[in-house]
């Protein structure tokens, strides 16, 4: 048994709102028909593709996200497949977080489909902070759109909150009082825990933890060291119902990548599809403010999962053509990998990341202007405000309004703005 340690008062603090099936349910509500149908949401229209995510009614089938097209529709022979419209999921978020707004300030986005709140004293009786869920979630369905249901955990910390969000689905609604702690979270495994992974699973079952109970039961230092690293005993304390403050996190790379059609998975598509990419990270870098000092430049083979990966230093830079000139050094690379391949060059994922990432200084004239337009100081003065110019043409008149070539070599797949884990795309993204 645990050793018996005073912790403080944990009273209700978060409420956490979960959207069920977001994508699916999204395009559910835009398209009547397929509401009750199994429905699977894609980034491109082909089989060989996976699900980006799938309806209540899909999900009956063994299908969910990651799951092969092919094979959903082995499972399921009713399904129907949508192709993913991204601009309107984060409309619907937007709409949504204003609802959620109307009851309750929303403290975090996690991510496109989940949002935390914070409840104050005079809300967080468990009648009190039942009867808000309620309300959002009604609101959500009567202002926004009968599909959006939603699941909603409430607890004395936003991870335990997250864990309660999980239990019921879909439009589920589940309450961990500090009564209730932390026995009722021994039905749960390891791996339902964000940031345990198979490996701190078993790194933990090394040490004889294997499941939420026995890491409960040992000393807040006890499980640290089971855990290692720094603040190792944080998850026994958030696992006992103690809010403890969260840490700051900041924005370490910029970019993007793009799942290429069958038909275009040779050298000079791919080519032309990364330097799409590479243009669209540093539009978003310079929107954010950053310059980086790495650029890395990712692939997936067709013939394996292992990725490639190559990088190159850059000189602090938010220049589009700086990282265009620097894209084109890290090509031969991929080349010489791909000869080494029984497959050869045939691409199935490209990606550009920027990384190394850092404020960028306040801008000021240019001390070069009176440089020859060949010193490289005066090329990147141009090019900076060159692409600054782009920015907002595109911004004004939409995505390609302006690009920089070459856009020759047939048609290339369309490489639109999409939602990432935990990020979600700006509206002016969706004009790159």
């Amino acid at each position: 048994m645990s050793r018996v340690l005073a912790l403080p008062p944990r009273p209700l603090r978060w409420l956490f709102l979960d959207l069920n099936s977001y994508f699916a349910s999204c395009e559910q509500q835009l398209q009547p028909a397929l509401r009750g149908r199994p429905v699977v949401v894609a980034p491109v229209g082909t089989d060989t593709t996976v699900a980006i995510a799938a309806s209540v009614e899909a999900k009956r089938f063994g299908i969910s996200t990651g799951t092969p097209i092919w094979e959903a529709k082995q499972r399921c022979r009713e399904l129907v497949v949508t192709p993913a419209r991204h601009e309107r999921y984060v409309a619907f978020h937007d709409a949504i977080v204003a609802e959620v707004g109307r009851h309750i300030p929303v403290t975090q986005i996690c991510s496109i489909d989940e949002m935390a709140c914070r409840l104050l004293d005079n809300e967080n009786a468990r009648d009190d902070a039942v009867a808000l869920a309620l309300r959002i979630k009604a609101g959500i369905r009567e202002r926004v759109g009968t599909c959006l249901t939603s699941s909603v955990g409430i607890a004395p910390n936003r991870l335990l909150a997250k864990l309660a969000s999980d239990l019921q689905k879909p439009d589920g609604l589940v309450v961990f009082e500090e009564s209730d702690l932390p026995h009722a979270l021994f039905r749960l495994k390891l791996t339902d825990i964000a940031g345990i992974g198979t490996n701190m699973q078993r790194r933990l079952a090394r040490d004889g933890v294997n499941d939420i109970a026995q890491l409960c039961e040992r000393t807040p230092r006890q499980a640290g060291g089971a855990w290692g690293g720094r603040d190792g005993d944080r998850l026994w304390f958030l696992l006992h119902g103690v809010d403890l403050p969260g840490r700051a996190s900041r924005t370490r790379t910029v970019g993007h990548s793009h799942v290429l059609s069958p038909g275009r998975r040779g050298a000079e598509p791919a080519r032309l599809t990364a330097r799409r990419l590479a243009l669209k990270a540093a539009s978003r870098l310079r929107r954010k403010g950053f310059r980086a000092r790495l650029l890395v430049l990712h692939a997936r083979f067709e013939d394996t999962k292992a990725p490639w990966r190559g990088s190159i230093r850059l000189p602090a830079t938010e220049d589009s053509f700086t990282v265009l000139r620097h894209l084109d050094a890290l090509f031969p690379r991929l080349h010489a990998a791909a000869r080494e391949r029984p497959g050869g060059f045939r691409l199935r994922m490209i990606g550009v990341t920027l990384a190394e990432i850092e404020p960028a200084e306040a801008q000021q004239g240019s001390l070069f202007a009176h440089l020859s337009p060949d010193d490289p100081l005066a090329r990147e003065t141009r090019g900076l405000s060159l692409s600054r110019a782009m920015d907002r043409i595109n911004a004004r008149f939409g995505r390609n309004a302006v690009a920089v070539g070459p856009l020759n070599g047939g048609r290339l797949d369309r490489i639109g703005t999409k939602i990432a884990f935990g990020r979600i795309p700006e509206p002016g993204e969706f004009h790159e």
